[in-house]
């Protein structure tokens, strides 16, 4: 399990690499759900996503071998976007494997980094094809079954805790969940720093590693369908399914149409501009207030912003959304 001593470690070591993004009250969330609401706007990080923070986090923590080697990492676009520029940025060579159901968005921006970028049919296929390539010599940086990547991604909660502060009475965070290192690394966070606030997971229909690794009692390949693709891990790890048994109070599951509404709910509501994969937590927001009561003061970390405007419209345009 990640302790308070591993985040205040990974803090210190990325402290000049990423952002610390701001954490607001939002007037506009607020008045949409009827309590309120204090997002962490981890869309504004370096790379558009908090994925920056782990990927960072375990690169510094290289060996000269492994540096040397260069580093392989398997994502659904975020990951992969985060860890071709923080290489780059250190100067590491990387190579990144994503599905082709991966957005062209994520393609363009790590290959304008330097990154080799391999294509393969299915999530699965991207897992099999990073592990060959690890057993080639290259140094693994994995978007969830990591230790360092969680602690990394840890700081995000982090600076929820430090920066809303217990004067502002959050009872309720709610996070995304792909893989789980950022879930698992906000909640020890916050249950160090701001003991008794409740942690509810988020997933969407046809990406449910973690509520199926719940049901059966630990992690198992899971059936890929959701379009969003960020959030499309094919099995959960044991460190990060650990950390949501013991410290998430929920995993909650909406629809791929539910999270694009929530897009376009931030972006009339909150002003700020999300992918489907923070977007869904809008409508899980409501379930959270039907189970906790209206007393409720919610912290919603948004997790990312790299999602087109094309690809939103062409997905609300699919769900007959406005």
């Amino acid at each position: 399990m990640i302790g308070i001593s591993d985040i205040e470690a990974a803090a210190r070591l990325i402290a000049g690499h990423v952002v610390r993004t701001p954490t607001v009250e939002s007037p506009g969330l607020s008045a949409l759900l009827g309590v309120p609401v204090t997002a962490k706007l981890e869309l504004l990080q370096r790379t558009g996503s908090f994925k920056a923070r782990g990927a960072t986090a375990k690169l510094l923590s290289l060996s000269e071998a492994d540096r040397a080697a260069g580093v392989v990492a398997v994502s659904g676009g975020n990951h992969a976007i985060s860890v071709a520029v923080m290489a780059e940025t250190l100067g590491v060579k990387a190579t990144v494997v994503m599905a082709k159901s991966a957005p062209a968005r994520a393609v363009e921006i790590a290959e304008a980094a330097g990154a080799t970028v391999r294509l393969t049919d299915t999530m699965d296929e991207a897992f099999a094809l990073m592990a060959r390539l690890q057993a080639d010599g290259l140094t693994m940086v994995h978007p969830f079954d990591d230790p360092l990547v969680v602690a990394g991604q840890s700081t995000v909660g982090l600076e929820l805790a430090d920066d809303a502060g217990a004067d502002a009475g959050i009872t309720d965070v709610l996070v995304s969940i792909g893989g789980g290192a950022l879930i698992s690394g906000v909640a020890a966070a916050l249950h160090a720093r701001l003991p008794g606030v409740r942690i509810w997971g988020v997933e969407t229909v046809g990406a449910q590693a973690m509520s199926e690794a719940l049901a059966a009692g630990g992690p198992k390949p899971v059936q890929l369908s959701s379009i969003v693709s960020t959030l499309s891990a094919p099995t959960v790890s044991r460190i990060t399914y650990d950390h949501v048994t013991d410290l998430v109070s929920e995993v909650l599951v909406v629809s791929d149409a539910e999270a694009v509404q929530g897009t376009l709910d931030l972006a009339n509501h909150a002003k700020v501009w999300a992918e489907p994969a923070a977007g869904c937590l809008v409508p899980a927001a409501r379930r959270v207030l039907e189970r906790v009561g209206g007393g409720a003061r919610l912290g919603l970390v948004l997790c990312g912003g790299n999602a087109t405007t094309s690809d939103v419209m062409a997905w609300a345009e699919r769900f007959d959304l406005r």
